[in-house]
């Protein structure tokens, strides 16, 4: 708990008493959005971690914005088993983006209004932790938002509302999150007016149509130049900008950030091996084509434009004999 602010010294501004569970940037427009209108009582968010070589300290996005906003923060190492703190503010509604834990039964039952999930896919669509790398992973053309009620199912709860949106073919997953981000605070405060009049629709998900979005892995992050050119650039934007796809190239791990798709034919190419050098990238074969690497990340060196390595690069002969793995 923020130990500036007590739970006891936390008074309710307006009729509709909201606690707010959340914890990444994607989740601080949204809660930003909410207090504009609807003041946020507290906010849920997960504890503090240890971060990098050094194991500094860092307090997720939300804790931060609770802070400059002078709202109570609440983190539960444990919210099964620590939620009587929520309860003790005796919420009127409890609304959830990408907290991080499961709520229990005994919070999604307690406020008037319910508990509220903004989710960033079109479910039953992309349930899970990770739809928004996953839909542009997947090669989708579109996605969205749904404003849904909670219940102890992961992403299974009844809908209420869902907006759609394009993903654009330069999206990466870092412009389709602000997106996403930008398009989840405005439907919200647009939706909480029928929440509260009890108009607001339930919507029963079809778990027929379900599909699932994994958490990313490392398996998810290395690059197969078996693989289409397409699905090769879905990887690269996908993962992009965190936690970023990579190949090998003389033995070490390079990240790729930025590519683009060519499908030219070059007979007697191997899978991975450089193809030629474009003006803006290197080419690497792959199935059905080539994939131009636009932009890279030499292992324990900055990003950089892939046409600026290859001028820096010493041996440039060599170079074009060379393979990605």
């Amino acid at each position: 708990m923020d130990e500036n602010i007590k739970i006891e010294d936390v008074e309710v501004q307006s009729p509709l008493s909201i606690v707010f569970m959340g914890t990444p940037d994607f989740a601080v427009p949204i809660v930003d959005a909410l207090n504009e209108k609807y003041p946020v009582r507290a906010v849920v968010t997960q504890p503090d971690k240890k971060v990098g070589r050094n194991g500094k300290i860092a307090e997720s996005p939300v804790k931060k914005w609770a802070q400059d906003h002078t709202v109570l923060v609440l983190q539960p190492e444990n919210l099964k088993e620590q939620y009587m703190d929520v309860i003790t503010l005796k919420p009127t509604m409890i609304v959830t983006c990408a907290y991080g834990q499961l709520v229990p039964r005994e919070l999604l039952v307690y406020p008037e209004y319910g508990c509220i999930n903004v989710h960033a896919s079109l479910l039953p669509k992309l349930r899970g932790g990770a739809p928004i790398h996953r839909a542009i992973l997947n090669g989708n053309t579109k996605t969205g938002i749904t404003i849904m009620h909670m219940n102890p199912r992961l992403d299974e709860g009844d809908i209420i509302t869902q907006e759609e949106i394009i993903i654009e073919n330069d999206d990466t997953a870092s412009t389709l999150h602000d997106k996403l981000s930008k398009l989840g605070s405005e439907l919200l405060v647009e939706t909480i007016p029928s929440i509260v009049d009890k108009t607001a629709p339930r919507i029963e998900q079809d778990s027929n149509e379900a599909t699932y979005a994994f958490n990313i892995t490392p398996d998810d992050e290395k690059i197969d130049f078996t693989k289409s050119c397409q699905t090769i650039y879905n990887q690269i934007r996908g993962l992009n900008s965190w936690p970023g796809a990579y190949a090998l190239f003389k033995g070490k791990r390079m990240k790729i950030w930025g590519s683009r798709v060519s499908y030219e034919s070059y007979n007697g190419k191997l899978n991975g091996q450089i193809t030629k050098i474009h003006h803006d990238g290197i080419g690497v074969k792959c199935q059905n084509g080539e994939i131009i690497i636009t932009s890279l990340q030499p292992e324990g060196k900055p990003k950089m434009q892939a046409i600026d390595y290859y001028h820096g690069f010493q041996d440039k002969e060599q170079l074009l004999h060379s393979f990605f793995e």
